[in-house]
């Protein structure tokens, strides 16, 4: 396989889109100005546009309790429309036309209207809490999982079934052993190792995702190729962290980092590690 040293500007162009009180001043002052909007069929930029006026980052909330998206999401769509310059205020200030356009193509007038005429009824209260409770933590899980449904498919192709463990702590060198996704083709010893992790998937913090690309590297012999799926558009708003994990990949610690997108040199890869190792 050959050595390449990666970029932060290709991996992240490659990647693809807790009980207690909770209410605060902030979240009082927020409602206090969501229950002020006028009620409108319809809703335009210049809506928006006095939402964000007044007071820009309660505006800002407001605008995000519409889209029903968290800060984190917020933020990364705001990053993916408007490219450098920032997401605050002062990039509203400077280019209040770009940044009202933006919330417009995600569709914030539409839900507004749809939000402000829609007509409730009691099973709501219990939909939301369910939404925002477990189903957070579902929609972590399966971002999670498919990504590591997305690499075994790929290795199953490649080595057949039989021909990898999954989910295992393998043993590498010196009997020093670690937690990986996939070891190809057994924990015992490994000629391969993957390990895939999807950011904003549940208990993918930052922090265990470097503790466990570390945990990995520091446990498998230095000639076993290991290989780094991940993705997730949440990376751009942790650019210095992506960085970390992409200085790695030039001191060689990991043999490549990929994402969904990446699925055919992925594939190729797997194909020409099969043959330089001799995996039958």
């Amino acid at each position: 396989m050959q050595v390449v040293e990666q970029n932060i500007d290709d991996v992240v162009a490659s990647l693809s889109p807790l009980s207690v009180e909770w209410m605060d001043d902030v979240a009082a002052s927020a409602i206090a100005r969501l229950s002020a909007l006028p009620k409108k069929t319809q809703y335009d930029r210049q809506d928006i546009q006095e939402l964000l006026d007044s007071d820009f980052s309660e505006g800002l909330l407001c605008a995000r309790l519409f889209l029903a998206l968290s800060k984190d999401s917020m933020e990364t769509e705001l990053r993916s429309a408007l490219g450098s310059g920032g997401i605050g205020s002062t990039r509203y200030k400077t280019d209040p036309n770009t940044f009202l356009a933006t919330l417009e193509s995600l569709g914030l007038p539409e839900a507004m209207s749809a939000t402000i005429n829609y007509q409730p009824v009691w099973s709501d209260i219990l939909v939301e809490r369910l939404r925002s409770g477990r189903g957070s933590a579902i929609q972590g899980q399966r971002r999670g999982r498919g990504l590591e449904d997305f690499a075994e498919a790929l290795v199953r192709e490649v080595f057949g079934e039989g021909g990898y463990e999954t989910r295992c702590t393998f043993t590498g060198a010196d009997g020093t052993t670690a937690k990986c996704d996939v070891a190809v083709p057994d924990r015992s010893r490994p000629r391969i190792v993957i390990e895939s992790k999807a950011y904003a998937a549940t208990g993918s913090k930052m922090t265990d995702i470097i503790g466990d690309l570390d945990a990995i590297i520091a446990a498998k012999r230095h000639d076993t190729p290991l290989l780094f799926l991940t993705d997730g558009l949440t990376w751009k708003a942790r650019m210095s962290d992506l960085r970390k994990i992409v200085h790695r990949q030039n001191q060689g610690k990991i043999t490549r980092i990929y994402t969904t997108k990446m699925r055919e040199q992925f594939w190729a890869d797997l194909h020409t590690l099969k043959a330089e190792l001799g995996i039958i």
